[in-house]
């Protein structure tokens, strides 16, 4: 009989080595697709009509001026209008992947259609107190805290603004703010959402000087930046697109996020709806491409959903699932990274309605195949944030992944001389060396989820993953303050800019936690 090797304290010292991970950033989807090929086509086929009967209201005169160029024009209605041989010769050139960088290169990720990923999205007004049971308004300490505890959660793949610092009135102060706080608690990519396209010169000088000197973040720009450039329906704005412009200036990749809402600024057919935030989508291409050419950049279609019986926006029924998961299917029909919003619960309490609602959402638009943004830690549709949610919603992506990942089959996976053994032998696996080889690559095991049998889980007092979590967030915030930017950077940040996160409450011991 095959001895057990060690036994519990074996696998505990098996757990503890270095070793590939179980599952990690950028697995393919594409298996799940709500649309058949005619219809994407279709869907195709109706953008380019809007582009060019239609047209884009609102356009920047720089736009206006590479697009009458190429062969655009306005039409009566003073709309500019996009042939269609250029929207899909601009398709065509628009990169097919990218890397983001960390400012720690493990965390340095290639993006490319299919390609899966999870971002906390955000920009939430209220932080939700589980001791209070209520939420308030965040603050730019919520944006450190959010960030450290990020850098510890090892399916969350970058770190975006998942809060709003409401305590900085100044959009100037609280983009420079928000961006120093994020640098500060993680070393992951960092996408920024900028308020204005003036600050994008202060932004890369912040990145310079954590970097070490002018010009650093050329040779690595580890933060990248875009905004919401279309109004819905089918106008651009003028603030974000100027942001996604300025954007290019970082030498990252441009997020461009359309979010039409269905009902209200798209049509209530979910059809019309992929059509609006695909010719959208498509137009925040275009205001790219034509301005500053090749540029990587990804396709952002975001469509939300409204609740029909109030206006009201709902980020976690079934609609928001087939919707972001269709149009990951476009993306993937155009070959392009893809970002998608899914994982934007209504429920205001880290509940099972919280639990079903993300995890049908973000499982079906990452199955289709595509970053997903808002996955963790979004709740009260997209109004509020938690800590404890987002470790729950870790574990959650950790299974979304393994799920990805998919079953392996070759002639040594297929276990014939394997089960052959043990049918003769000692008649089960358990000790087997295939499954002790196996049990840290085959098997994710969850930070969270209880496992243990119900005597064990009575006799620790009966505790929920609420509980659980608050645990976690509490290990994890009450010791990890990271050195990111050290003493002597950072005085000359501070000496730069007014940063409003006080100092004490990056140390150890300030009470905080």
């Amino acid at each position: 009989m095959t001895q057990r090797a060690g036994g519990r304290q074996g696998r505990q010292a098996r757990r503890a080595r270095p070793g590939k991970a179980v599952v990690g950033p950028g697995l393919p989807g594409g298996s799940y697709k709500p649309l058949s090929d005619r219809d994407v086509e279709r869907i195709h086929e109706t953008a380019l009509d809007l582009l060019e009967q239609v047209g884009m209201a609102n356009p920047l005169p720089i736009l206006k001026e590479h697009a009458l160029a190429k062969g655009c024009w306005l039409d009566e209605h003073n709309r500019l209008c996009f042939p269609r041989a250029l929207v899909e010769d601009v398709i065509a050139a628009v990169p097919r992947t990218f890397v983001t960088l960390g400012r720690d290169p493990k965390y340095d990720h290639e993006n490319a259609a299919g390609r899966v990923h999870f971002g906390p999205g955000g920009d939430s007004i209220s932080t939700l107190d589980v001791d209070e049971h209520r939420y308030r308004p965040s603050t730019i300490i919520d944006v450190y805290d959010f960030a450290r505890l990020i850098d510890r959660l090892e399916h969350v793949h970058d770190f975006s603004q998942v809060v709003v610092a409401t305590d900085i009135a100044d959009l100037r102060s609280a983009d420079i703010n928000m961006a120093y706080a994020a640098m500060a608690g993680t070393t992951k990519h960092i996408v920024l959402s900028p308020n204005n396209a003036r600050h994008l010169d202060d932004l890369i000088h912040l990145m310079d000087l954590v970097l070490g000197g002018e010009g650093k973040h050329r040779e690595r720009p580890f933060c990248s930046a875009g905004g919401c450039c279309v109004v819905s329906p089918l106008a651009y704005g003028d603030e974000n697109s100027e942001v996604c412009l300025a954007a290019t200036r970082i030498g990252a990749p441009v997020w461009a996020v359309m979010a039409p809402q269905t009902g209200a600024t798209a049509p209530a057919a979910l059809a019309g709806t992929l059509a609006q935030v695909t010719a959208e989508s498509l137009a925040a291409l275009l205001l790219v491409q034509l301005v500053v050419p090749g540029h990587s950049m990804a396709f952002g279609p975001w469509p939300f959903v409204s609740d029909l019986r109030t206006g009201a926006f709902t980020g976690g029924g079934g609609e928001q699932a087939v919707l972001a998961a269709a149009a990951a299917q476009i993306g993937l029909f155009y070959g392009l990274p893809t970002s998608v919003g899914a994982g934007m619960s209504d429920a205001k309490w880290p509940d099972a309605q919280m639990g079903f609602e993300k995890g049908v959402t973000v499982t079906a638009a990452a199955l289709a195949g595509a970053k997903v943004s808002e996955a963790c830690g979004m709740m009260a549709s997209l109004m509020g944030c938690s800590f404890e949610t987002m470790v729950i919603d870790n574990d959650m992506l950790g299974m979304i992944q393994r799920l990805l990942k998919g079953v392996e089959v070759s002639d040594e996976t297929l276990s014939f001389e394997v089960i052959k053994e043990v049918v003769r032998g000692p008649g089960h696996y358990l000790g087997h060396p295939q499954t002790l080889s196996l049990m840290e690559t085959e098997y994710l095991y969850p930070k969270l989820a209880d496992r243990t049998s119900q005597a064990e889980w009575q006799d620790a007092g009966s505790a929920d993953i609420l509980e659980a979590a608050k645990t976690r967030v509490h290990k994890i915030l009450s010791a990890h303050y990271p050195a990111y930017i050290d003493p002597a950077t950072d005085a000359k940040v501070r000496e730069h800019f007014k940063i409003h996160l006080p100092e004490e409450a990056m140390r150890l011991g300030n009470g905080r936690w």
